[in-house]
């Protein structure tokens, strides 16, 4: 083994599944407590222009972050920042692998419009800074009025300036694992002749989902090139996306 091996081996810490267990039972409950206290600034902030309800839920977020680096040394590492186009104006389509990039994302691509299940706005608490960000809640059920609120809404936000932000995937899935891709954020994409900013992640190995131990290490997120939707149908939105996606995934998964 070279000394330069040697040197990354011995600086790289190693903790026991007691210190994990520990580490991730005193970040729930900062998590807990915090969005549960959270709430209730996010319910009095509802008066408030969304832009300016988004930076009192954005320096949240941050602390959220900042604390799970400190307790459960978790990291992150961005790349790509410099395919964010200038007007900040787009469809945010992310792949999603845990709870982490649904805290992060709005960190980076400020005042989004979250395409999300409305069911989610019924949990108390949670559902409250939810609600207090002006997402695009949509019911699963309806397809034809979900779409449709998904176009309607969604066009709104992006010419005030908004970025809509959708996990095409639906759910978390397991890295490793491509899920199905939806066709909402790419027919928004096609009906507005807004860009697709496609972003690949693995966070998934850090904060696997269904599983409460959190395990240390350095999320990279990878931002790539806008992928123009004037002239191109949804499919083939949906499908450039998905393979830049996917390609990426593979050297960073």
């Amino acid at each position: 083994m070279s000394s330069r091996t040697r040197e990354f081996t011995v600086s790289k810490p190693r903790y026991s599944k007691i210190n994990l267990f520990f580490r991730s039972l005193l970040f729930s409950i900062f998590s807990l407590t915090t969005i549960t206290l959270y709430s209730f600034i996010c319910v009095l902030s509802l008066p408030l222009p969304v832009r300016w309800r988004h930076a009192i839920i954005r320096f949240y977020l941050q602390t959220y972050i900042s604390t799970l680096k400190f307790i459960c040394r978790i990291d992150y590492k961005v790349e790509g920042l410099e395919n964010i186009p200038a007007d900040h104006r787009g469809i945010i389509m992310s792949k999603h692998q845990s709870a982490w990039e649904t805290f992060f994302l709005p960190t980076i691509f400020h005042a989004p419009a979250v395409i999300l299940k409305r069911e989610l706005l019924w949990i108390p608490f949670f559902g409250w800074g939810l609600a207090a960000t002006d997402p695009i809640a949509i019911d699963r059920k309806n397809a034809t009025s979900a779409m449709k609120q998904i176009i309607t809404k969604g066009k709104k936000c992006l010419d005030d300036g908004r970025w809509v932000l959708v996990f095409p995937e639906g759910t978390r899935t397991a890295p490793g694992v491509a899920g199905k891709y939806r066709l909402g954020g790419a027919r928004l994409a096609t009906a507005t002749g807004y860009p697709v900013i496609p972003v690949a992640l693995n966070a998934g190995h850090c904060w696997p989902r269904r599983k409460f131990i959190k395990q240390p290490g350095t999320i990279r997120v990878v931002i790539g090139p806008a992928i123009e939707s004037k002239g191109r149908t949804a499919d083939e939105v949906l499908r450039l996306t998905r393979d830049w996606i996917e390609t990426t995934m593979k050297t960073i998964d």
